[in-house]
């Protein structure tokens, strides 16, 4: 037998953007910036959806609660990074961290599956609108969003449970910005080639799968769109469509490639940036996506100000 000196860590060290000493208060700013955009944006979404009867359709109610989701996805992650920022300290206790896994876990695979049933919603609306409000009714928009919610958390609080039950060793230093399961993964000790195949299966069962889901539904879409003879009814169909594609090729684009890395081209400066990109940037475009490029958007949004203008 080999003795081998396994120090059980009690906490990390989240080296986030440690590499740039000299710009900590500058990213802070930044991100504290991004996070008050992402606040706003998405809130006003809710707000809006809310308070406009034009708006209390099946497509914004989906919408206000993708909304909702992006601002809990965010706040699991800005806020700890922003202490870490103004702080310079980086340590998180492993229940924190955890905490922190779960939680990003639960509800970037809510958010995936919001973005299927978005595309399904779409689908029904364009292929058979004479149908819609048999299908896309009050009660199957309730349970479409909390299928959504909750078809995760069983084995996402499972596999967090067991990445945490092994020990880390080495170096306690993550270098990521917060606590992701492939930064974790590096630190573990032992055979981890369980964790590694969860992994990839929770690529498949949480990514690819509604992915594919969004797939079916905007090839169908684009069967139906190259049927119809009038220029504006395509034009029509295309403008309904085009900020929902947009969304998910951003959220897909970056948070697959991230996570689809192999353990050989692994690089942590090329995570950090993927991960930026999937979990505050995109957040933060989206409410722009969804309220610029939509007209009764536009419109609503003028009348709830006029409103507040006058009151």
């Amino acid at each position: 037998m080999v003795d081998t000196n396994i120090t059980i860590m009690e906490e990390f060290i989240l080296l986030g953007f440690s590499e740039f000493p000299n710009f900590q208060g500058f990213l802070f700013v930044i991100f504290l910036i991004i996070y008050l955009s992402i606040l706003l944006g998405n809130g006003l979404i809710i707000i809006i959806t809310n308070v406009e009867l034009v708006l209390q359709t099946p497509m914004y109610y989906f919408l206000r609660n993708f909304s909702f989701v992006e601002i809990c996805y965010t706040s699991v992650i800005l806020p700890r990074m922003l202490l870490n920022l103004w702080s310079q300290k980086r340590n998180i206790s492993l229940l924190s961290c955890a905490i922190q896994l779960c939680f990003f876990l639960i509800l970037a695979t809510a958010e995936s599956f919001l973005l299927a049933v978005m595309a399904y919603d779409r689908y029904v609306a364009i292929c058979k609108p004479l149908y819609y409000p048999l299908i896309m009714n009050h009660k199957m928009c309730i349970k479409m969003v909390v299928s959504s919610w909750v078809i995760g958390i069983p084995l996402l609080v499972g596999q967090t449970y067991h990445i945490f039950s092994v020990p880390f060793c080495g170096s306690n230093k993550l270098n990521h910005i917060f606590c992701d399961m492939p930064p974790l993964l590096k630190l573990a000790c032992g055979d981890i080639s369980g964790d590694e195949v969860f992994l990839y299966v929770d690529c498949v069962l949480f990514g690819l799968t509604p992915f594919l889901m969004i797939l079916m539904s905007y090839i169908r879409i684009l069967n139906s769109i190259l049927k119809l003879s009038s220029k504006t009814g395509i034009s029509k169909a295309f403008s309904t469509c085009s900020s929902h594609l947009m969304v998910v090729c951003l959220f897909y684009g970056s948070g697959l490639i991230a996570y689809l890395q192999s353990n050989f081209s692994y690089s942590g400066k090329t995570e950090k940036i993927f991960s930026v990109f999937y979990t505050i940037v995109t957040p933060m475009i989206n409410p722009m996506i969804y309220s610029l490029r939509n007209k009764d958007f536009i419109e609503a949004m003028k009348r709830l100000f006029s409103k507040c203008v006058k009151n």
